[in-house]
C-alpha cells in the first residue's frame, strides 16, 4: 500500500533543509535520525489515510481496481492500525526533536489528512497537496534550529510547486473518471491542454524559486549548475507529455521527479562540503 521509494519526492528537501540549517545549529546524529523517522511515519500515515478515504473510489476506478485494499488484499482496520502506528511514530519523533516540533506535529497530521477530502470539494486540490508536502524542509528546518526564517520558506515554495505540477500532471490520467463522478481537478476544470500549461507555468515559478534560494543561502556555482540542470530537466519532463499522448506520465511522474529531487539534494550538499572545506 505504502511505496516508501515515492518519498523521494520530498525527503531530499526535507534534508537540503536540514543541511542549510546546519549553518546556525550544529547538526546531530539523533536529530537526523528523527528527522528520517518524522519523515516517515508522516508520509505513511498521510498515504495510508488517503487509501482508507479513498478505497471506495479506487474500487471503481480501472487504474486504481488493484490497490490493495479495493483488491481485498489488505483490510481496511489493518490499514487504519497502520495510519495509527505510523502517526504515534511521526508525534513521538516530532518530541524528541523538541517541544516546538511536538505542538506543531498535531495541525501538520490535521494538514496530512484533511488533503484526501479536497478532490471532492476543489480543483485546488493539487495546490493543497503541495502546501501540505511543501511542510517538511519547514519542519526540518524548525527541527534543527528551534525557530523560522524567511529564507527557507523558499524551498517550501519550491516542493509546493514542484509537486503541484506534476500532480496536475498526473490527475490528467483520470480526467474522465473524475467528471464521471463529480470530483475536481484542474484537467477536470480546464480540459487537458489548458492543465499541461498550469502545470508548466507551476514548475516555471519552481524553477525560479530553486534559483532564489542559491542567493538566498549564498550557494555557489555548483548549486546554480545544479539549479539549471533541474529546469532542464522540467523541461524534458513536459515534452515527454502531451495531449494527445499521456503514455509517458508515469515516467514524467516517478522518475524524472524522483531525479529532481535527488539531484537538489546533491547540490546542496556538494555545495556546502565546497564552502565547509574550501
Amino acid at each position: 500500500m505504502i511505496k516508501f521509494s515515492h518519498t523521494l519526492f520530498a525527503l531530499p528537501f526535507a534534508l537540503s533543509a536540514m543541511i542549510l540549517a546546519g549553518r546556525q545549529s550544529k547538526l546531530a546524529l539523533g536529530d537526523i535520525l528523527w528527522i528520517l523517522l518524522a519523515m516517515t511515519g508522516a508520509r505513511s500515515a498521510a498515504m495510508g489515510f488517503n487509501r482508507i478515504v479513498d478505497a471506495g473510489i479506487d474500487g471503481i476506478n480501472p487504474r486504481t481496481l488493484a490497490r490493495e485494499i479495493p483488491s481485498n488484499r489488505l483490510s481496511k482496520t489493518s490499514a487504519k492500525i497502520f495510519v495509527l502506528l505510523s502517526s504515534i511514530l511521526f508525534v513521538f519523533a516530532a518530541a524528541m526533536l523538541g517541544k516546538l516540533c511536538f505542538l506543531l506535529s498535531f495541525p501538520v497530521l490535521f494538514i496530512l489528512f484533511s488533503y484526501s477530502y479536497m478532490k471532492r470539494f476543489t480543483f485546488f486540490s493539487h495546490i493543497y497537496l503541495g502546501f501540505s508536502i511543501g511542510l517538511a524542509p519547514l519542519g526540518a528546518w524548525i527541527a534543527i534550529t528551534d525557530n523560522f526564517s524567511w529564507s527557507i520558506l523558499l524551498l517550501s515554495l519550491a516542493l509546493m510547486t514542484y509537486i503541484a505540477g506534476f500532480d496536475i500532471l498526473y490527475a490528467c490520467q483520470d480526467i474522465d473518471f473524475d467528471k464521471k463522478e463529480g470530483l475536481f481537478s484542474v484537467p477536470v476544470r480546464f480540459g487537458v491542454k489548458k492543465s499541461l500549461f498550469i502545470a508548466s507555468v507551476l514548475h516555471f515559478f519552481s524553477f525560479c524559486f530553486f534559483l532564489l534560494i542559491g542567493a538566498a543561502f549564498n550557494l555557489g556555482v555548483l548549486y546554480t549548475a545544479v539549479a539549471i540542470l533541474i529546469g532542464l530537466l522540467f523541461i524534458f519532463e513536459h515534452r515527454l507529455v502531451k495531449p494527445d499522448d499521456l503514455s509517458n506520465i508515469n515516467i514524467a511522474f516517478f522518475h524524472v521527479n524522483s531525479l529532481i529531487s535527488i539531484v537538489l539534494f546533491l547540490g546542496i550538499l556538494g555545495d556546502e562540503l565546497i564552502r565547509v572545506f574550501k
